[in-house]
């Protein structure tokens, strides 16, 4: 059955995610590949991605709070450049995620050798499926469990690297990182890029947006967060490796960091460290399943996937069949892929969907799209996301041509299974309809990207509607462009809402024109709120009015561009005076006028009251 996912994942829990789905084999197995190809700078190659990824992490941050949904990178990409992009977008980020999360479960046979002397690659690749199978089934009974789990093994992780640095800090050897910086940079980037999977963990925060409490504010703070953290350490731990280390056995192991403790605290070290890589390949594979099978979820529900992968389990509200796919995908890979060349294609896969990710919130800002509201707004727009798109190709150029063929091959793949399988049967508006719109001065939109946002508004803010949204939602609204006469405009609406309640125009002009006589209605500089008691019973209406150049109140008033009108019978005064208070706690908010001030159409206007911050019943 389709449904809804829990918003069970709190602070704690998300930035454990992505920290631990960071720090595992980008710290434990990599090093040793980044030394090989730049020596004792490798820990500058960790900077520089860390760098390069900033840009994407802050775009990340402002699209994840104004779209939580399922799928994170992939609906981003789909909701500004269309789904042709969308679905190479969602399974690029399908497989990267799955990618990285293989890996882990086969980096833990490499620390299961140094643990059980003699084990064979068979059993380890054996022990990787088990482990697979027991993340595949936690990830199952409930999100809350996956994040409960992940918080307490990345806590012990962090705190066993922090002795790690504690302790080998005064063991270094100076001369151990001479020459700092290889004789050609374009080494130094070209390992950058390498390494670049390693921060790939924050695309698991903005894949599980959706069930995150408080998204607006939680996952900003929780990817900094993150994102320093994990910097800091790959910098620091690394730096530290390569000065306790012979350049030798730097050079041939795959454990760098069990070894390094080995010569500072020796066996026991060892173990230890040997522990920490267990902790970070198991919590990376946990956070990795948990990220990527939400990618075939969204995709379905936007029709680019068969729909049993959006089914969520009656009991546990989990993606079981998105789940358990991710979990057969990772099999494959365990069994059957080698590790350095996929390293390569799951970076070049992600530099590419960060590229698109800093260009999604070019596209959403720069269509002016209505209700496109991020809680949080990444900053120095948009030379941030234009210096990480640059970064993004300069790192790609650096790859080799095999690893850029064998990526090149898998876009043109999904692009295949999008012309044979989704284009039939999608028809979706997005955000680049918008910045054509805005060049050629013509109305293409059908609003329906407005409209879904509306909802993911109201679902982010947990909006629950009452009677004064149904009554928007129902009411007439008058958009004029020229200023007019308090008393043209009192003749319009008397005639608008006569037909509406069913009283003569007269009438209504009359009371609208006594009740202004008693006092100006104008209570804000902006703002003017006429209301009045009609006869009768059971009747209540608002009408809400723009006028560009302004209405004339009376001379001493300046012009009025905002109007709600109220009228309703006596029986409704308590409901009356209720409306008035969430009038006025609309206009307060700053985002309102804005809306109001910018909206294209009669929709847009009705939105922007709709969105308004209020208290609701």
């Amino acid at each position: 059955m389709a449904g809804t996912l829990k918003k069970e994942l709190g602070f704690l829990a998300i930035f454990s995610i992505a920290t631990g789905a960071m720090i595992s084999s980008g710290l434990f197995i990599l090093p040793s590949f980044a030394y090989q190809r730049c020596g004792s700078g490798a820990f500058l190659a960790y900077i520089i991605a860390g760098l390069f990824v900033l840009p994407a992490m802050l775009s990340k941050a402002e699209l994840s709070t104004a779209m939580p949904k399922a799928g994170g990178t992939y609906f981003f990409i789909d909701r500004s450049f269309g789904p042709p992009m969308g679905t190479l977008g969602g399974i690029s980020n399908w497989f990267s995620l799955s990618f990285k999360s293989a890996f882990a479960l086969i980096g833990l046979g490499v620390l299961f050798e140094l643990l059980i002397p003699g084990i064979s690659y068979l059993q380890v690749k054996l022990i990787a499926c088990v482990l697979l199978f027991f993340f595949i089934y936690l990830n199952i009974i409930g999100v809350k469990e996956t994040g409960r789990m992940q918080i307490g093994m990345v806590l012990i992780l962090l705190s066993l690297l922090l002795l790690y640095l504690a302790g080998g800090l005064p063991k270094v050897q100076g001369e151990r990182y001479f020459p700092i910086v290889p004789e050609k940079l374009g080494i130094l980037f070209s390992t950058a890029g390498f390494v670049f999977i390693s921060y790939g963990g924050l695309t698991k925060i903005a894949s599980v947006a959706e069930e995150v409490k408080n998204p607006g504010k939680t996952i900003p703070l929780a990817m900094i967060a993150s994102w320093l953290v994990t910097g800091f350490l790959y910098a620091s731990v690394v730096f530290v490796t390569v000065g306790l280390l012979e350049p030798e056995t730097l050079k041939s192991t795959h454990t760098p960091i069990s070894l390094g403790a080995k010569v500072f605290a020796g066996t026991p070290g060892l173990i230890l460290l040997s522990f920490a890589g267990v902790l970070a390949f198991i919590s990376t594979a946990n956070a990795g399943i948990l990220a990527a099978s939400r990618n075939p979820m969204a995709m379905a529900r936007d029709n680019l996937f068969p729909a049993f992968f959006s089914r969520i389990n009656s009991r546990f509200k989990t993606p079981h069949y998105s789940i358990i796919s991710t979990g057969l995908f990772m099999l494959i890979v365990i069994l059957f892929l080698d590790l350095e060349h996929l390293v390569e294609v799951a970076s070049a896969l992600m530099i590419l969907l960060f590229i698109l990710v800093n260009l999604s919130v070019i596209i959403m800002r720069g269509g002016k799209i209505p209700n496109y509201r991020p809680k949080f707004r990444a900053p120095l727009y948009p030379w941030m996301q234009i210096f990480g798109i640059l970064g993004g190709f300069f790192l790609l150029l650096e790859f080799s041509f095999i690893s850029l063929l064998i990526t090149v091959s898998f876009l043109l793949g999904a692009f295949i299974w999008y012309g044979t399988y989704a284009r039939p049967r999608v028809s979706r508006e997005s955000g680049l309809t918008y910045i054509v719109q805005r060049l050629l001065s013509q109305r293409l939109s059908r609003g329906i990207l407005r409209r879904e946002l509306r909802e993911i508004i109201r679902e982010r803010d947990e909006i629950t509607e009452d009677r004064f949204d149904r009554l928007i939602h129902e009411c007439q609204i008058l958009d004029f462009e020229e200023s007019i006469s308090l008393d043209e405009f009192f003749k319009k609406v008397s005639q608008v809402l006569s037909k509406r309640i069913g009283l003569e125009e007269e009438t209504l002009y009359k009371l609208l024109w006594e009740r202004e006589r008693e006092s100006s209605t104008v209570i804000a500089s902006n703002l003017a709120i006429p209301h009045i008691i009609v006869p009768g019973e059971g009747k209540f209406d608002i009408l809400l009015a723009r006028c560009k150049d302004g209405i004339i109140f009376d001379e001493e008033t300046p012009l009025v561009s905002t109007v709600f009108v109220l009228l309703g019978t006596r029986e409704e005064r308590n409901f009356h005076l209720k409306t008035l208070a969430a009038i006025a706690q609309i206009a307060q908010d700053t985002e309102f006028e804005k809306s109001w001030l910018e909206a294209k159409n009669i929709d847009e206007l009705r939105d922007a009251v709709l969105l308004g911050k209020r208290k609701r019943e």
